[in-house]
């Protein structure tokens, strides 16, 4: 299933995530991935792990063109030369001459003309043809406000933050009144039972309403809430290490939700953020610098 970006440019609706994936896994993620069916991956320069989403690429087998490689710059390389030199060390580590879809990682307040600069900076790659379509994650609508009012491109993905706990309809909202197509990082929930991301959360996996539609059609909750992203005109890239759980992840074509069902997992929205609050200050985190290599 493919998704037309905003630019034109035909992305598959469903990718790898490889968020916290060590980098000694990450490689042989990638491969069980692109042999399952896969065909988007998309990782970051504060993952870690670009080098091995490369290596994993090139030992599939498929040629670079079948493979959709999204990236993110992070925050200690916005400015508008810093993100032109981020792009070259994603590249590098990646093996790759041009990124399909580059993303800014944060939208950083405490120093949003940083990110302005490091925006326009993918504009130049836009044009220049290192990059094949440009986007943003964690914007809140008012952040897209303020780039919409200073840069000239309108980004054609904001990765936020989704899961049925956490459904975000402002940011879709705004996302739809511009055309930016709305992917989900966290799709499956995974924020709401990884270790070492607060006490006393409530897994979105084990929601009844979720284990009675997935009974019904003979799914895992996992194929369910997949379903749901791509039936409602998401992009979705569910993490995983294990091949299994790679492959059953991607076999969520072969069903259909109703529109009940639908609105009944739109229902369990909490409005409460399990991941970082984008307008809070993290600048020690931020600050952490990128390897060249």
């Amino acid at each position: 299933m493919n998704i037309t970006l905003n630019n034109g440019l035909v992305m598959p609706a469903l990718g790898l995530g490889v968020f916290q994936s060590p980098p000694g896994e990450t490689t042989a993620a990638v491969e069980a991935a692109l042999a399952a069916g896969y065909r988007h991956i998309d990782t970051a320069a504060a993952y870690g792990n670009e080098r091995e989403v490369g290596e994993g690429t090139r030992h599939s087998g498929l040629n670079r063109s079948e493979v959709f490689i999204e990236t993110k710059v992070w925050v200690s390389d916005y400015g508008y030369d810093e993100t032109l030199h981020a792009w070259e060390k994603s590249a590098a580590k990646l093996g790759v001459d041009y990124l399909d879809l580059l993303i800014l990682h944060q939208p950083v307040p405490s120093r949003f003309e940083k990110t302005i600069a490091a925006y326009k900076a993918l504009e130049t790659l836009l044009t220049d043809g290192r990059v094949r379509a440009i986007g943003v994650s964690n914007f809140m609508p008012h952040h897209l406000k303020q780039l919409l009012a200073e840069t000239d491109t309108i980004p054609a993905v904001n990765q936020i933050e989704l899961h049925p706990y956490f459904t975000q309809p402002e940011v879709q909202t705004a996302n739809a009144e511009h055309g930016i197509l709305t992917q989900a990082w966290s799709p499956i929930g995974g924020i709401t039972f990884y270790p070492g991301w607060g006490e006393d959360r409530k897994n979105v996996m084990q929601d009844p309403t979720i284990k009675r539609i997935a009974e019904a059609h003979g799914k895992t909750p996992a194929q369910v809430m997949l379903r749901w992203h791509l039936q409602q005109g998401r992009s979705a890239i569910p993490k995983s290490t294990n091949p299994a759980r790679i492959a059953e992840n991607f076999d969520v074509f072969g069903f259909e939700l109703t529109a009940d069902e639908l609105a009944a997992i739109d229902a369990l929205d909490t409005g409460v953020r399990n991941g970082p609050d984008p307008d809070v200050f993290r600048d020690q985190w931020f600050d952490r610098s990128i390897p060249e290599a």
